[in-house]
This record gives structure tokens, sequence and C-alpha cells, in this order.
């Protein structure tokens, strides 16, 4: 019952943003764009009501839901570093950093850490590769990422 209350709530919540967004072409990005703005995640429980407004099926949703990665399906961490996992950053000795992160993090990657404190997710460039290996911590660019880079991320987001 408390389950089925929180979806009718959420389902609520997200009402405006779809009502918002349904007449306009092309609705179903811009409508879990509002919803990420909001929540900072899609739940998987608005995607009926979506399909339902925009007469997609669930299935059509949920795959583009699942097909972009900025579209979490879980609340996110209160920090989220992305981790450029691409070629450049790889060469450039990224893997080690990886590692690193992860141990330092306690989480390994599409995870967020028990504490909330941060959700570490893989992305395929940002557009550094000039200055690899690199991240993106709550939007902010950090190029030539080394282990000690690593420790100092990881002691920020656990602060």
């Amino acid at each position: 019952m408390l389950m089925q209350q929180a979806s009718t709530e959420m389902v609520s919540a997200v009402a405006p943003i779809i009502e918002r967004w349904k007449h306009e072409e092309g609705p179903l990005l811009p409508i879990l764009n509002g919803i990420l703005r909001e929540f900072g995640y899609v739940p998987r429980e608005v995607l009926p009501a979506i399909a339902e407004a925009l007469n997609l099926t669930r299935a059509e949703v949920y795959g583009v839901v699942s097909f972009y990665h900025d579209y979490r399906q879980n609340p996110p961490g209160r920090h989220v570093l992305k981790l450029c996992r691409a070629e450049a950053c790889q060469a450039t000795g990224g893997e080690a950093v990886a590692e690193k992160l992860q141990k330092l993090l306690g989480v390994r990657f599409g995870e967020t850490a028990a504490d909330g404190s941060v959700t570490l997710e893989p992305v395929y460039c940002l557009g550094l590769c000039a200055c690899a290996p690199s991240a993106m911590l709550d939007g902010e660019l950090i190029g030539r990422l080394d282990e000690e880079r690593a420790e100092e991320i990881a002691r920020e987001v656990r602060a």
C-alpha cells in the first residue's frame, strides 16, 4: 500500500510536466528532461503515465529512457562523477585511475555509494581527448586526471 501511494504521488508530481509538453511536436524528450531537472532521475513508475499521455507503448518510452545514459532511473548521489572510458582516456592511464576511484569510493560503475555521497558513471567521451584521462564531477570537467587527483576527488565527494 505504501509503495502504491508513493507511485501515485510521483505520477501526480510529474503530471504538470507531462501536461506542459504533451501537445508539442516531439514531446517525449522535453518531458523526460523536465522530469530529470525536477527530480534528478526518471522514476520507472512514471513511464506508464508518460506512455498513456503520448499514446505510446511503455516499451517505447522505456527504450528511450534506457538508451540515453543521462536518464537515470534511480536517484543519484549528492555528487555525480562521470569517468571517461573512451580510447584516448584508456590509452593515457584511464584504467588505473578508474580502478583507483572505484576502490576509493567503494562503488563500481553505475552504482551509488551506500551513504548516498556519490554516483559513479561511465561515459564514452567528454571531448577532452587532448587532456586525457578526463572526468566530470557535478558538471565540472576535469582533465589530466591522475591517481593523486583521484584521491582528491574521493576526499571531496566524501566530505
